[in-house]
């Protein structure tokens, strides 16, 4: 065999990095070592991997189409080590989800997958679904959950579970007691709502979908919490999962509030890259995921 697993790992982390100096650091080896590695590697082919612009490396177009492939023999040989060594699963697993999925369904579901498989290291990151997205097509995430719908050539989009956005305000607020609310009552209110981006966001444009332009959107926040807390400050109305509002609707610090001829529902989604390895890990936390039911599909079931 003409490279080795090393020579794979030096090519991935430069890839990722976009710097033999940060990717090295990532292995544990001297710069020079990982240089030295990728210049052999593209020595022994004849081939070019990256285009060096400045600092920078970036991906040819050969080194894009190989990016795949080298990580799937890259995963493949741990699996094999792993087996070799008859152990556990090993490893690690970087899930990516969203701020509602984040905070309210994943942190859980993280628990639960140390406590069956206490040998694999599991990190989550949480943003909204376009960063997500472009994470797990760039292999630096194993698997995404979002709120937000996508179409992106490289990316297996399945859906998951369903969920429910809701409009509320806080309990002294003039619509609080509506049996109803009219559309005329909606294009009046202040509206606190998440950014351009997140699924959440994605949903409610929709769901407004011919009044939308006329909203006065007073506010957009990055955060589920921060847009709560805006409300219960009576700064205006918001509109977010039902999943995140159960404790605040329980607490009486904030209200739900009726708005019929409005459809909030929506779809999360787990995304992968098609060309991803299903490593052992990744298998079981795909099974977690099957086995998982958020508490807005167990209210409603």
């Amino acid at each position: 065999m003409r490279y080795s697993l090393r020579q794979l790992e030096v090519f991935l982390a430069t890839a990722r990095f976009e710097n033999v100096s940060r990717a090295a650091d990532s292995l544990a080896m001297s710069q020079s070592a990982a240089s030295g590695s990728l210049a052999e590697l593209e020595k022994q082919f004849d081939v070019q991997l990256f285009d060096r612009i400045g600092k920078r490396l970036q991906l040819s177009e050969l080194g894009r189409q190989l990016r795949p492939e080298a990580e799937k023999l890259l995963a493949q040989a741990r699996d094999f080590e792993q087996s070799l060594a008859n152990q556990e699963i090993t490893g690690t697993l970087h899930i990516g989800a969203t701020l509602t999925i984040g905070n309210y369904l994943a942190v859980g579901m993280v628990a639960e997958f140390r406590q069956r498989y206490s040998q694999t290291d599991i990190a989550l990151t949480v943003a909204n679904t376009q960063t997500i997205a472009d994470q797990v097509a760039g292999f630096e995430l194993d698997l995404g959950m979002v709120e937000g719908e996508l179409n992106h050539p490289d990316l297996e989009i399945i859906p998951w579970q369903e969920d429910e956005l809701q409009v509320f305000a806080a309990p002294s607020h003039p619509l609080a007691g509506s049996k109803r609310v009219t559309d005329s009552q909606l294009l009046v209110q202040d509206w606190i709502v998440r950014e351009s981006g997140s699924g959440t966001r994605q949903t409610f444009d929709r769901a407004m979908h011919g009044i939308l332009p006329d909203l006065n959107i007073g506010m957009e926040l990055q955060h589920t919490e921060a847009i709560k807390r805006a409300v219960e400050a009576d700064l205006g109305i918001g509109c977010l999962s039902r999943i995140s509002l159960t404790e605040a609707f329980k607490r009486g610090s904030l209200v739900p509030l009726t708005v019929p001829g409005r459809d909030f529902s929506r779809q999360f989604y787990l995304i992968r890259h098609r060309s991803k390895y299903h490593n052992a890990a990744l298998e079981r936390w795909l099974q977690l995921c099957a086995e998982s039911k958020s508490p807005a599909s167990c209210e409603n079931s």
